[in-house]
């Protein structure tokens, strides 16, 4: 079975460097009983090798499958929003799906709105000040308090323009979103949400997966926060594969 990896916003497919090895079935290695035999990363659109390609969820969803393949998709943040979308719109790709840090939208119109506004002044502060300074304003957010500098791909993100990433957040952000909580039930294959002990967000999200989703599993990584994969990517991986094999 292959893993499809999808980075979050203003990262790369390098951000998944450290996990890649550890899902590969490897029976020399630290991981004995890998369900995957391919591990692939994708740039997502807007960012890495796709900037000048933008698109909605839905469309970059869809994108991201023609790119991918069928096999169980691992998403971070926006990596897991889109996840979501291709397992919704192309069920027969999504073998299985991880979502690190995700969201189902924000269900009251009058707070997704207000989203859709700042991500359209995010984006336009990106352009203002330019990547560098904008990505150390953006890793000094509390969202990002534990994510140590040396593990933040700080280098991978600056790859991306300031152009492209703004046209990210207009195209693709959280306040674009329409909420997707009602079409959870829909989903039939086997989803794992990760998140992080310190990430008290994103787990009471991800408490809300797993009443809505049939076949779903909640797994937190201890004394971590949202960039799960980056602080602890050992666990991480881990953690995929056992549900793996287990689910499989």
């Amino acid at each position: 079975m292959k893993a499809i990896c999808v980075h979050g916003f203003t990262q790369t497919s390098q951000s998944w460097s450290q996990v890649a090895p550890l899902l590969v079935d490897a029976p020399s290695g630290a991981l004995t009983n890998s369900g995957f035999n391919e591990v692939v990363a994708l740039d997502a659109p807007g960012h890495g090798t796709e900037q000048s390609r933008q698109f909605s969820l839905t469309d970059g969803a869809i994108d991201l499958g023609s790119r991918g393949g069928s096999g169980v998709y691992i998403g971070y943040s926006m990596g897991a929003r889109l996840g979501l979308h291709l397992a919704l719109h192309s069920p027969e790709l999504v073998h299985g799906l991880v979502m690190i840090g995700g969201t189902a939208g924000i269900d009251d119109p009058a707070e997704r709105a207000a989203r859709r506004v700042a991500d359209e002044a995010l984006g336009e502060r990106i352009i203002d000040i330019g990547v560098e300074a904008f990505l150390d304003e953006w890793l000094r957010q509390p969202l990002f308090a534990t994510l140590p500098p040396d593990h933040a791909g700080a280098a991978e993100r600056r790859l991306n323009s300031a152009e492209a990433l703004a046209g990210s957040l207009r195209t693709a952000g959280t306040g674009t979103q329409e909420p997707l909580w009602d079409k959870l039930d829909k989903l039939s294959m086997p989803v794992l949400v990760i998140t992080g002990e310190l990430d008290h967000k994103f787990t009471e999200i991800a408490q809300r997966f797993v009443a809505c989703i049939t076949d779903c599993e909640h797994l937190v990584i201890p004394a971590v926060g949202h960039a799960v994969h980056l602080e602890a990517p050992a666990a991480t991986a881990s953690a995929i594969v056992s549900w793996w094999n287990r689910v499989s």
